[in-house]
């Protein structure tokens, strides 16, 4: 309903998109829609944004998949995600930018990075008193010689430049203003939100539950965030994906055992150890 700017997507080979440590340490995943989360017409973005190791987190496909089922009708977008897969996430913007009729974004947590763009689509946003967006520039994965990093930020300034048209889309912020504000990674409060003009109105309290999740959910949760520390002390994705893996006996749910597991832990202390030498 409101004119908002289409978002290009051109993802690169070789670079990924993560999600912030900054973002995982405030993200709280039990944080819920009080009412039922899958009724006909509603969509949950309640996870990383993009498929993570075994599957889980928000992706394009899925977001797809809900709007064909619930057709030409209403839809309410319940959020609370730490971000993730920046180009995902703006599919995953116009797909509900296009949605021929009324989107309401409920951030009921927080909408963090790839899954602030993604709020922004609505054509009604509401957030909530103790939510939070957080919006910052374009941040990947990256290795090589200065050539190849120049080349690589180069790269980056355009999908900044249309994070900063779309949020200046919706709160009438100067682009220079919003340039400032992506530079120095920016948390907004559900009050504060609503006064720049980043959503309309804040949600009654009676809307958001924190109800526990199962032992699966929990341990999925906690992959997300040993995977963003193994990044920040230097490990290679692959690695973390063996090392997550082998701790989680391979899949969600399992319950590691034996000298194997031990050694596994050893290795990632390790690990953890220099992050904080550094």
């Amino acid at each position: 309903m409101r004119k908002l700017p289409q978002a290009e997507i051109s993802a690169r080979p070789g670079l990924r998109t993560e999600v912030m440590p900054s973002a995982l340490n405030r993200w709280n995943p039990e944080v819920h829609a009080a009412a039922a989360e899958d009724t006909d017409n509603s969509i949950s973005i309640l996870d990383v944004i993009g498929q993570d190791f075994w599957g889980e987190g928000v992706t394009s496909k899925r977001i797809a998949a809900a709007l064909r089922s619930i057709g030409k009708q209403d839809v309410v977008v319940n959020v609370n995600s730490p971000g993730g897969d920046y180009f995902e996430g703006l599919a995953i913007y116009n797909m509900l930018r296009d949605h021929p009729a009324k989107v309401t974004v409920k951030v009921l947590g927080i909408a963090a990075s790839a899954a602030s763009v993604i709020a922004m689509a609505g054509d009604e946003v509401q957030i909530a008193r103790a939510g939070f967006l957080m919006i910052h520039n374009t941040w990947v994965v990256a290795m090589g010689d200065r050539h190849q990093l120049r080349d690589v930020a180069d790269w980056l300034e355009p999908f900044d430049a249309m994070a900063v048209d779309i949020y200046a889309a919706r709160t009438g912020i100067a682009p220079k203003d919003l340039g400032k504000m992506l530079d120095r990674e920016t948390w907004i409060g559900g009050s504060d939100a609503v006064e720049q003009g980043f959503a309309d109105s804040l949600l009654a309290s009676d809307e958001v539950s924190t109800k526990a999740k199962n032992e699966m959910g929990r341990q999925v949760s906690a992959a997300h965030k040993l995977d963003a520390l193994l990044a920040r002390a230097g490990a290679s994705r692959s690695e973390r994906r063996e090392l997550v893996a082998a701790l989680k006996g391979g899949m969600p749910g399992a319950v590691p055992t034996g000298m194997q597991d031990a050694a596994v832990i050893a290795e990632v202390e390790s690990l953890l150890a220099s992050i904080r030498s550094i």
